[in-house]
């Protein structure tokens, strides 16, 4: 009986020629990796992360840490129209990464921070930090300079964020369980069921019309905890200027968060 040959060749053995019937198959060529996946930004070549993901249901572009993109493709969308909508995004990308670097730039006098809604340059002496109309004291000159001015914000938050929250429920008749104040990185604000509202610490460099304006779309969560159209009336009836509070977090809103 004639066995069948094996799906792999295993080449000449002592005494055996290897089969003219079944030549030997070279390996193929792996598929490009990720890295190697480039469009071009500006003139220069920027490598893009593919990632597949089953519940996308459209391409999706992000500025990476290292400069790179990472690009979300939809499950049985195709990569090359992904990279095709990336290419598309190059504006958005160049403007993206040079915000990346800058924020990740250190912080001197100079340098242009938002403080209650304004750009404030920093003035750094030996002990102090001024910034708008605050005097920031640092125990060290060795002291990071955006440590001490981020953490003074985050102070003043706290202790102006939660009683102006509590205010403005008091003035919509709105009951909350309580106010805290957190270092959130992809949102303003949070309206848990059990009504406790978190806000994040940035909203002091907001002007106090937008900031407010986070509390009371927060608040009416807990009347309507979706974004339905009930939703933005209850906004529009505590809250008349909410649509010009919008287009200032659309224009500003990536210079703090």
């Amino acid at each position: 009986m004639q066995l069948p040959l094996p799906w792999w060749d295993p080449g000449p053995s002592p005494g055996r020629p290897a089969s003219p019937t079944r030549p030997v198959q070279r390996p193929r060529a792996p598929p490009p990796t990720q890295a190697e996946r480039r469009i071009q930004i500006d003139g220069r070549d920027v490598a893009v992360q593919i990632a597949r993901h089953r519940l996308a249901r459209r391409y999706v572009v992000r500025v990476i840490a290292n400069g790179g993109v990472r690009l979300t493709v939809p499950r049985g969308a195709s990569i090359a129209g992904g990279l095709a909508f990336a290419a598309r995004q190059a504006p958005w990308i160049a403007r993206e990464t040079a915000r990346q670097h800058q924020r990740a730039a250190p912080w001197t006098t100079g340098t242009r921070v938002r403080f209650r809604g304004e750009l404030a340059s920093l003035a750094v002496t030996g002990s102090d930090i001024v910034i708008g109309s605050e005097r920031i004291g640092r125990s060290s000159q060795h002291d990071d300079v955006r440590t001490v001015v981020e953490s003074h914000l985050r102070t003043l938050a706290d202790r102006e964020l939660p009683p102006r929250c509590l205010a403005l429920a008091r003035e919509t008749n709105v009951t909350i369980a309580r106010v805290a104040v957190r270092n959130q990185r992809s949102r303003w604000g949070a309206c848990s069921s059990r009504g406790v509202i978190t806000l994040n610490w940035r909203l002091v460099q907001m002007p106090p019309s937008v900031s407010d304006y986070i509390l009371f779309h927060e608040l009416m969560h807990v009347r309507q905890p979706n974004h339905s159209r009930r939703f933005w009336r209850e906004v529009a009836s505590v809250c008349a200027w909410w649509r010009e509070a919008e287009r200032w977090i659309r224009k500003h809103g990536r210079e703090i968060l």
